[in-house]
């Protein structure tokens, strides 16, 4: 991994105030068609964060993707404040680029408090420990590759995963909807906010979330005639957590009908708490003669 990797993500997510609640983001080339999912989620998060006060921690946020986004070229976050009670603050975030909206998100946060507790149980998994990095890919299958996926492929980014059982992405054979797999952020953060950590996950959580969908279809992203796209997201906070420590993303794919797929998602820390969850509903366009059964 390049020393720079972490400092360049968190470089991303700390955004150019423009005006009071204005503020503008550059966007980083990961090999994706267009600008990363998980980049206008944290950015978005981050912008929100930045105008409510520290005492109030983020619980959810609620989004849509509108509009492809430009690699090449920046993001205003325009931050409306829609509420601020006693206890929890509202906002509403708009991401701008070429005078169009892109994408819009409302974020909670909260005043933290105690009360009534439960959770569901972490699966019972291997530990992370147990299982092997992924293997490099084969150098003669990444130069068939078009420009784009061998930089997305071959990109030691900033997040670690070790899947608890991978899936072959270039042969996918029809699997049932389900995929557990441990993800960290591959440096330590030190003493970095709580706020951080959160903007990371939100980050993090776009990966391997609609691609849960199409495991019963013999069908990856990386097939020609296949297309897919987020349109919505959905992100709570329950608890405390490190990213740069081991946390289990456990997923599960309910539906997937009219060209559309629905995910679900659960993270656990090392200890089996359950820290956040995720839902998407994303396009998942085939071309016809592609096989989806």
């Amino acid at each position: 991994m390049s020393p720079t990797v972490i400092p360049e993500l968190i470089d991303l997510l700390t955004l150019e105030r423009l005006e009071v609640d204005l503020f503008r983001g550059q966007s980083r080339d990961i090999g994706t068609r267009y600008v990363f999912g998980g980049q206008v989620l944290g950015q978005a998060l981050a912008a929100a964060q930045a105008t409510v006060g520290d005492d109030r921690r983020v619980h959810s946020l609620h989004a849509y993707f509108l509009r492809a986004g430009d690699i090449e070229h920046p993001i205003v976050y325009d931050v409306d404040r829609t509420r601020d009670g006693g206890s929890f603050s509202v906002r509403r975030v708009s991401a701008i680029q070429k005078g169009k909206v892109i994408f819009f998100a409302a974020a909670s946060f909260q005043t933290p408090e105690t009360g009534a507790e439960h959770q569901f149980s972490m699966p019972v998994v291997p530990p992370p420990e147990a299982i092997d990095p992924a293997p490099p890919l084969d150098e003669h299958v990444l130069a068939r590759l078009p420009a784009k996926f061998q930089r997305w492929l071959s990109h030691d980014g900033p997040f670690e995963f070790r899947h608890v059982l991978a899936r072959d992405e270039f042969n996918p054979q029809a699997l049932p909807p389900y995929h557990q797999v441990w993800v960290r952020l591959r440096g330590p953060l030190g003493d970095a906010s709580p706020a951080l950590h959160q903007a990371l996950l939100a980050y993090a959580s776009d990966f391997h979330l609609l691609g849960t969908a199409t495991f019963p279809h013999k069908i990856s992203y990386n097939q020609p005639g296949v297309h897919m796209a987020s349109l919505d997201h959905a992100l709570w906070f329950h608890r405390d957590f490190r990213i740069d420590d081991w946390l289990l993303y456990s997923l599960d794919s309910p539906s997937a009908q009219q060209s559309r797929g629905l995910t679900r998602g659960q993270y656990f820390d090392r200890q089996g708490r359950l820290v956040a969850s995720t839902a998407q509903e994303g396009l998942i366009r085939v071309a016809p003669g592609q096989d989806t059964h």
